[in-house]
């Protein structure tokens, strides 16, 4: 009986921690959604309001006639964020697979100097990079700002580290065996095993791309070219008066791309963490 008793005081304390931390997580977007529907007055007065208003069709129109063009953010950022993402997992997880299933020379001088980039900012490189995509002309084009992430060593390191325990390389011997090219033992073999790790870092690369402002700020001129962060920054650079119930309205459409692609791959990252229960 006190053990039962006990077992029981445990799962009620688990319950109530796990709800309190989904709580709090969820807190800050409803935050910004109730905000979204609120006046700019309503806001200065009362930061802080669970409850929704009736400005968001008010806020939307100061939105639109702030040259802020939604469409064409969204459109931007998606291609930006889609190419990205699939550039740096398909060829981080090829940079991995060679980096397990190939025994040459300098693979680990190749592994040292992947982890010896991760530590350098992007932002020290940032003069050079632009220098360069001034030079060959090709400014104010979104694919600089999707062909970088073809190299992308922090991804390259993730998925080295999954792929290490995980790959049998008896089942790349027998297809070798069996004939199959490399690239085909890679796009059958390979990538399936390796879906909860690239669920994963699918969300970070797309979040980070989504959310990235400062390459964007600093190649694109074109407003037809300006991706969502840089048109919400620009919200706020009203001389005479900042209207945040559209800032609030312009994150908001900024953040949801994001929630759906989380919900969307959420599934693969359970995955991912129940087989590392089991392998351990």
């Amino acid at each position: 009986m006190l053990k039962n008793k006990e077992n029981r005081t445990m799962k009620i304390i688990i319950y109530v921690v796990s709800i309190s931390l989904a709580i709090l997580s969820v807190m800050p977007f409803w935050i910004m959604i109730v905000n979204a529907t609120r006046s700019t007055t309503e806001i200065q007065q009362h930061a802080i309001s669970l409850i929704p208003s009736n400005y968001m069709m008010n806020n939307l129109k100061i939105l639109l006639g702030k040259s802020f063009n939604p469409i064409v953010g969204f459109m931007n950022s998606l291609i930006i964020s889609i190419g990205a993402t699939l550039l740096a997992i398909y060829f981080s997880s090829l940079t991995a697979y060679a980096q397990v299933a190939y025994n040459w020379k300098l693979r680990n001088a190749f592994f040292s100097f992947i982890m010896v980039v991760m530590m350098i900012p992007a932002q020290i490189t940032m003069i050079g990079f632009y220098q360069m995509v001034y030079k060959i002309h090709m400014t104010n084009r979104l694919s600089m700002l999707i062909l970088p992430a073809i190299a992308s060593p922090s991804m390259v390191f993730f998925m080295r580290q999954y792929l290490q325990p995980t790959l049998s390389m008896e089942i790349v011997q027998s297809a070798r065996i069996d004939g199959a090219g490399e690239f085909k033992i890679f796009n059958r073999i390979v990538l399936p095993i390796m879906k909860p790790a690239i669920a994963t870092q699918a969300i970070f690369s797309f979040v980070a791309s989504w959310n990235n402002l400062f390459t964007p700020l600093v190649l694109l001129t074109d407003q037809k070219k300006y991706t969502m962060p840089i048109m919400v920054s620009l919200l706020k650079g009203d001389i005479y008066k900042t209207e945040y119930g559209s800032v609030y309205l312009g994150l908001t459409l900024t953040v949801l791309p994001l929630i759906i692609v989380y919900l969307l791959l959420s599934k693969y990252i359970i995955a991912g963490v129940a087989l590392g229960g089991v392998k351990g």
